[in-house]
Formats: structure tokens, sequence, C-alpha cells
């Protein structure tokens, strides 16, 4: 079965794309999540600590086990964009509040998430999400003395 996609005026930025991502993932909903990801067999998500998961069956799949647990309140911050007319890469921190045994605690998720523009607009076709810290809100813009 096919999944709907919204049209194509409501994903016709890369912006607006990502705006529909982290409104699903905070409202816990599959459908507009799933919504948002091109048509490929080789669209591709990296969940924090997580293996890489390829495909939109499987990226359904893991995002239904982690709804299982509730939303994901997750708030893109300090994003970063390299745009051109038909491949968008934003760079960010996402700001993730969880529920501890003391109350609500912050943590924070260095996510890229890749975009392209397809006939229905803009769809995301890969997120990669990896463990931050505190320390990541401070952004190093200068040149690093040690390269890799």
């Amino acid at each position: 079965m096919a999944r709907p996609k919204p049209q194509a005026a409501t994903l016709a930025s890369p912006d607006d794309t990502e705006t529909q991502f982290y409104e699903a993932l905070q409202q816990g909903d599959l459908e507009k999540l799933m919504a948002v990801w091109a048509d490929d067999d080789e669209i591709a998500c990296v969940h924090p600590g997580g293996p890489r998961v390829i495909g939109a069956a499987a990226i359904r799949a893991s995002f239904e086990s982690m709804f299982s647990n509730g939303r994901i309140d997750a708030h893109p911050e300090k994003i970063r964009r390299v745009v051109s007319h038909t491949v968008a890469v934003h760079n960010l921190l996402e700001r993730i509040q969880v529920m501890t045994d003391e109350g609500p605690r912050w943590g924070w998720v260095i996510a890229t998430n890749v975009y392209v523009k397809t006939a229905q607009g803009w769809r995301m076709v890969a997120h990669h999400a990896s463990p931050g810290t505190p320390s990541e809100m401070q952004e190093a813009t200068a040149p690093a003395s040690v390269l890799h």
C-alpha cells in the first residue's frame, strides 16, 4: 500500500519538510513523519547509538518502536544549511526532553538531515543522529589545529 504524501505546496522548501519532521516527532504522528521521506529504496536513518536503517519499511518500524514509548520531544536548534537547487543538507542540534525520576531533563543530539527536491516537493533522504553533550551548544567555527 502506498503511503499518503502531503501536497507539494506543504513541503515547498527544505525548511517546510524539516518543520513537519520535527512536528511529527513531537506529536508522535507516524503517518506525518513518514510523509516527509522520499519514495526511494535507499533512504537511510541512523538513530543515536543505533545501526544504519535502510528503506521506508525499516525506517517506519524503527520510529514505530520509538513512538511505542510516547512522542519524541525533539526541538531543532542552531541549524546550519547548505542548499542547492535540488539538494539541501541541514546540520543541527536537537534539544531532547526526557523524563527521569527527578523530573524532566534535557539532552542533546547532533543531527544531519538531507533533503532532495522531487516532483512532490522536498523530501528527506537521510537523517543521521549522534549522541551529543551540553558542550555541543558551543560551536567550533574557527579552523582546528588538528585535522582528521
